[in-house]
């Protein structure tokens, strides 16, 4: 099968889910084709399987934001007529789903009939997407589509719940690479951090309002004054200086470490003992999977789709939005010594069940039955 990927390339939750499934797709013998800006950070070029193609957008005075969604759908239709795609898979409604409508659209001219699938990741539906601006349009281009998935039960539910769907959505959780994302041995970077053997709390995000990280850095204070612990925090966003500022007037700096973006990210997971998500708002918490593959136990709020994932009093424990004194006393109980191996050994265990082998064949199946579909349409209309 050839397969279109739309994404967006960045190091947030749908790209790097796009990116992953391509790539596995790949290596399990489908032709994948990456249509984007830029090129994602983890898509490498080592299988024969893979393309990119570079979204044009050119620049003109006339414009004073440049048309990228038409620029996209562009690039959709040649990709799709130049390389005989049989599929279109988007990842994010906004606005990709809308340019594979049109694409589709001037597709039928030269006569392709092409499937849309399209991913709902998030915010596209339970922050963007619920935006009157965006709203009627987000609503025709997931009825539209030929196939719909989402990443949880939560966020199929907020769908219905937010937009008027008259179709079927299903659900195909996120996945994670046990081949990559995995513990290893990195004895002298835990030394170099925790040089008298303090336990390692770790936080990665894309530094937003919604990831509430000063909950995370306040649970990390309360933490510090019981036991010796470090903080490593993983990302960058608009967030990041408001929350430098916090630990110097809380007077951690020296045991807290901003390192960023990282792409290896799973090289610090491997060092760390405790993670922190205490976010307003996740629909699935991929960050938290990819904590989880590499024996790291979660403190996570009971939002959105984490409690699909973070098992209560086995992988970690969730507590209510805001509440840092229930997420103090939990991480204090899983860094126990006679608890963290235990949830160490637990968390990796719930991670296999999301391994990316169990859930490939769920979207191969997917895109099986939205080809039959259009098949057995196209020979009635035929008839």
């Amino acid at each position: 099968m050839k397969i279109g990927i739309v994404c967006y390339p960045t190091f947030g939750g749908s790209g790097v889910v796009a990116t992953e499934l391509g790539k596995a797709l790949a290596k399990n013998g489908h032709q994948v084709h990456f249509i984007t800006y830029q090129q994602p950070p983890r898509l490498d070029f080592f299988n024969e399987n893979v393309f990119y193609h570079e979204v044009n957008i050119p620049t003109y005075p006339l414009f004073q934001y440049a048309p990228y969604e038409s620029a996209l759908t562009s690039a959709m239709v040649n990709v799709v007529l130049n390389e005989n795609v049989d599929l279109l898979h988007v990842h994010y409604a906004i606005p990709h789903a809308s340019a594979a409508y049109m694409a589709k659209m001037v597709l039928k001219t030269r006569g392709r009939n092409t499937p849309v699938v399209t991913t709902l990741h998030g915010t596209d539906v339970t922050l963007v997407g619920k935006d009157a601006s965006y709203e009627p349009v987000v609503t025709f281009s997931i009825n539209e589509s030929d196939g719909v998935t989402a990443v949880s039960e939560n966020l199929r539910q907020e769908t219905f719940q937010h937009f008027d769907i008259k179709r079927e959505i299903e659900v195909i959780p996120n996945f994670i690479d046990l081949s990559r994302f995995q513990r290893q041995q990195k004895d002298h970077f835990k030394m170099a951090i925790c040089p008298n053997g303090e336990k390692l709390i770790v936080h990665t995000s894309n530094f937003r309002r919604v990831k509430r990280i000063d909950d995370a850095v306040m649970t990390f204070f309360h933490v510090r004054q019981t036991m010796p612990v470090k903080l490593l925090l993983v990302g960058d966003g608009p967030e990041r200086a408001r929350i430098q500022q916090l630990c110097r007037e809380l007077g951690i700096m020296d045991d807290v470490r901003f390192l960023g973006k990282l792409d290896a990210v799973e090289e610090v997971l491997s060092v760390a003992d405790l993670f922190l998500m205490p976010s307003e708002n996740e629909s699935f918490g991929l960050a938290a999977l990819e904590a989880m593959a590499c024996e790291v136990p979660v403190i996570s709020t009971n939002v959105g789709g984490l409690p699909e994932l973070n098992v209560q009093g086995v992988t970690g424990f969730l507590s209510n939005l805001g509440d840092v004194p229930d997420m103090v006393k939990n991480a204090l109980y899983v860094l126990g010594d006679d608890h963290l191996p235990q949830f160490k050994a637990n968390a990796l265990d719930r991670a296999k069940q999301f391994e990316i082998s169990k859930i490939l064949p769920m979207y191969e199946a997917h895109y099986e039955r939205v080809l039959q579909s259009i098949n057995n349409s196209s020979l009635l209309i035929d008839n």
